[in-house]
């Protein structure tokens, strides 16, 4: 699928209830969960112990973080969208979080979104978008949430 560009907050404003996108599938690979491990000082054996997890996961595997599979969402963003003519984007907030299903090792994960919203508050363009996160070859997503970012779009 293409990149969807937007220039303007009129631009936008035309894709309120469409579909912005599907990204490409990204794997999650045991390094990655581990890298986050680190980063995050968050080593539960679920995780990063692929031999204890083979014996004690319901999962017979590790699964990755619930907040991994979230913070890949700007990588994925950017896939779907290029918002130009902004001085600056803030991410203003997460609405409706649910993980739904845990994403086992070397899945492949994508995201799918679509505009619920945009408002013009006093020049700065409050934007709720509806997300999933795709499991290759699982029915049910691994989370949904509604995403809510800030435009500060330059002057048309």
């Amino acid at each position: 699928m293409e990149k969807l560009i937007i220039n303007s907050y009129s631009e936008f404003e035309k894709h309120i209830g469409k579909e912005l996108g599907i990204s490409n599938y990204h794997k999650i690979t045991q390094e990655q969960i581990n890298l986050f491990a680190d980063a995050t000082l968050d080593h539960q054996w679920i995780h990063t112990d692929p031999e204890k997890a083979k014996t004690d996961s319901p999962y017979g595997t590790t699964i990755a973080h619930g907040y991994l599979s979230l913070s890949i969402l700007p990588y994925l963003w950017n896939q779907l969208i290029e918002v130009n003519n902004i001085k600056m984007l803030v991410n203003y907030g997460i609405d409706k979080l649910k993980f739904n299903q845990p994403v086992i090792v070397y899945s492949e994960v994508r995201l799918q979104a679509s505009l619920k919203s945009l408002i013009n508050l006093r020049g700065i363009s409050k934007a709720k978008v509806n997300v999933r996160l795709e499991i290759k070859g699982n029915p049910k997503p691994a989370f949904n949430a509604t995403l809510i970012f800030l435009y500060h779009f330059i002057e048309e």
